[in-house]
């Protein structure tokens, strides 16, 4: 594919998440193209569809790890990306491995406790991180992105490994994100407790079917 045939547009600081006839192409394979959507403070987005079709790829593009091959993308100055990458320091207890971050981010040590309330791994804080469970690793990822306090959290199958009380907890933490004018694009294979204001289901490139 010639790439230096594309125009491709990236813009921090917007109040919104949007993207123009956005395409991504990874190696020599396009993802998807011409993709059109927008989320406003306070609205949350679902993206669906069987594997390989770019749905990570449109998290880690929206975050800043993945260049557009064409088109535009809006968006707020700050940005969470939680993904099955862990992103914290598994020698460590959780609770120091939150505050590194903790203070990177201009965050207190009352935020990284609030974040590992919300994330239902309050009671794990002196244990390290590589002693985890799977579902309890999810949770620390999770807490993770709750401590940035970013505008807007994408989240890469944020239930998976967690149980039930733990989804309707992420629910609640999730929605009250929203409630405070935050924004959410989450791509999850498990139905997740909130309401969505946008539907976007990726296929193969060329049965591409955006919805709103």
């Amino acid at each position: 594919m010639n790439r230096g045939a594309s125009t491709k547009i990236r813009e921090e600081g917007s109040d919104n998440l949007r993207a123009e006839a956005l395409s991504c192409v990874r190696g020599d394979k396009l993802l998807f193209r011409n993709l059109n959507f927008a989320l406003a403070p306070g609205q949350a987005g679902l993206v669906t569809g069987p594997n390989g079709v770019g749905k990570s790829s449109l998290l880690r593009l929206i975050a800043g790890l993945l260049a557009p091959f064409s088109g535009a993308i809006h968006v707020p100055a700050t940005v969470a990306l939680c993904d099955e990458r862990m992103a914290l320091d598994e020698n460590l207890p959780l609770q120091n491995a939150l505050r590194f971050w903790a203070t990177l981010d201009g965050r207190s040590v009352e935020d990284c406790d609030a974040a590992r309330k919300d994330a239902g791994i309050g009671h794990l804080a002196e244990v390290p991180i590589r002693y985890f469970s799977t579902g309890q690793r999810q949770r620390a990822r999770l807490a993770r992105t709750f401590l940035t306090d970013a505008h807007l959290w994408l989240l890469d199958e944020p239930a998976n490994g967690l149980d039930t009380a733990s989804v309707e907890l992420l629910g609640r933490t999730l929605q009250a994100h929203l409630d405070s004018g935050g924004m959410i694009l989450a791509a999850s294979h498990i139905t997740l407790p909130i309401a969505f204001d946008l539907s976007l289901e990726l296929t193969a490139v060329d049965e591409m079917k955006p919805q709103s």
